[in-house]
């Protein structure tokens, strides 16, 4: 280090990132964690393709055009 400053490291900034680079080993399959995933991970993205078709849909229908196919 420039002039001679020692790092005096923090006892739980490294035990977090250690628990972070070995997450997938320690990582274990819970009712909660499944319950986050589905609502995250699959409810959510689906409400907001809901939403965002549905809002097309009633341009569509405000301009008189047949409605567009997604997907």
């Amino acid at each position: 280090m420039a002039g001679g400053m020692e790092v005096k490291k923090n006892k739980f900034i490294e035990e977090w990132g250690a628990a972070r680079e070995n997450l997938e080993l320690n990582f274990r399959w819970t009712r909660r964690n499944f319950a986050i995933i589905g609502i995250f991970g699959i409810a959510v993205p689906i409400l907001v393709y809901k939403g965002i078709v549905r809002e097309f849909h009633m341009q569509d229908e405000d301009s008189g055009r047949p409605y567009r196919k997604f997907l």
